[in-house]
């Protein structure tokens, strides 16, 4: 099992902490529950007794049986014999309606160390945030970054990178997909099913939603426009004349819905220079590049907001807060955060035309702090820095080790 050595680390550096819940979110599919085996394959080769791991999947039919908070509580007390310490994983336990109760309940004992996962975010809601006030720790997991990729299929990556980049762009990093990848019809038949499963269970029938055919046409919608600024007006005024009669609210709704769901991720604006968050013309990124192959079927047409994307989740995937810039009437493509570190980036298919290069630093010349900035492009890059700006390719940017 190929371990996912940024996120299993971060669950290790929380093991014992038993009065933190450790709560695993994203989009189905994306490697929670592989995440789960293999935290528990790391127990067992500490010597932790298998009597003392309690690993329940709600997926699986057989626990079907466990159906409310009640038999839930009860199914675990019946597990747990003496006073040693117990390790509980429950898989997308969001289908147990009033779960937090036995969370609650259990994380009071003392000697259990509770990891979670599920597939909405409302596992964190608000009410579950109180209940829970400073008592644990979001892990949010993402489909294969494109280093990932390369590593999960065990290719090469100083060689023939940029097919492996159009595999990528291709079929996406959910993980199941390379176990599949030669066969193309598979593969379509597969990401639809992640789609139509995510739609159905984590969108429709959680929210109750009456117009499925308006949520479809929001989601296509949201696909082809990636990396566009949007406004909640702007996108109702769009389906209404494109047909789909709808208001702001609706829209608003069913986008939260969506990002809920870890379908589509929203970054906001920042004025940079007046250093505060715009409300308006917020830009959204698809969580999976082979996502939107099936919900498009264009293949590359929109090659520059693609790499935009990627870029994106890999930054999110480094840890970092990401916005996007505004600096004047200039943008800037992200601003990324964490802790006391602060990065400006651009990204640009190519340099190559003088007006593309001067369009892409425009911005940063007139910001006036001394962060780093730094342009992405798919150009082979001889010269990587220009007056203290640096250039990188964006190939080796992803696959850069951390």
């Amino acid at each position: 099992m190929y371990k996912r050595e940024n996120y299993l680390n971060k669950l290790l550096a929380f093991k014992d902490q038993r009065e933190i819940i450790k709560v695993i979110t994203g989009i189905r599919r994306c490697g929670k529950s592989s995440l789960m085996k293999l935290f528990q394959m790391e127990l067992l080769e500490e010597g932790i007794s298998k009597d003392n791991i309690i690993h329940i999947n709600f997926e699986d039919m057989k626990y079907d049986e466990i159906d409310d908070y009640k038999k839930l509580n009860s199914y675990i007390e019946n597990l747990i014999t003496n006073k040693n310490n117990y390790y509980l994983l429950l898989d997308e336990v969001q289908n147990i309606e009033k779960w937090e109760k036995v969370i609650n309940s259990l994380r009071l004992q003392g000697n259990i160390d509770i990891y979670i996962t599920g597939s909405n975010a409302y596992l964190l809601s608000s009410e579950l945030s109180t209940l829970l006030s400073g008592r644990y720790v979001e892990l949010k997991m993402l489909p294969l970054s494109f280093k990932e990729f390369v590593e999960f299929n065990n290719y090469d990556e100083n060689k023939d990178k940029e097919k492996y980049f159009d595999e990528y762009l291709k079929i996406g990093g959910f993980p199941g997909i390379s176990l599949v990848k030669n066969n193309e019809d598979i593969i379509d038949s597969y990401l639809s099913g992640i789609l139509n499963t995510v739609i159905v269970k984590d969108v429709v029938q959680r929210n109750d939603v009456r117009d499925v055919s308006l949520l479809e046409n929001l989601i296509k919608f949201l696909a082809d426009n990636i990396g566009n600024p949007l406004s909640i007006k702007k996108i109702s005024d769009y389906l209404t004349s494109a047909g789909r009669k709808t208001s702001s609210e609706t829209i608003d709704n069913y986008i939260k819905m969506l990002e809920s769901a870890y379908i589509f991720y929203k970054a906001k604006r920042y004025d940079i220079k007046g250093k505060l968050y715009l409300k308006t013309l917020e830009k959204f990124y698809l969580v999976d590049a082979g996502l939107r192959q099936i919900l498009l079927k264009k293949g590359y047409y929109d090659y520059g907001h693609i790499i935009e994307n990627i870029v994106y989740f890999e930054l999110l995937n480094r840890g970092y807060e990401v916005s996007i810039g505004k600096i004047g009437s200039l943008e800037v493509d992200f601003i990324a955060e964490k802790s006391n570190e602060k990065i400006y980036y651009q990204v640009s298919t190519t340099l190559k035309e003088k007006k593309t290069f001067q369009r892409e630093i425009s911005p940063f010349e007139s910001i006036k702090d001394h962060h780093k900035k730094v342009i992405l492009t798919m150009d082979n890059v001889i010269d990587n820095n220009y007056k203290g700006i640096i250039i990188q390719n964006i190939l080796e940017f992803l696959l850069l080790r951390r």
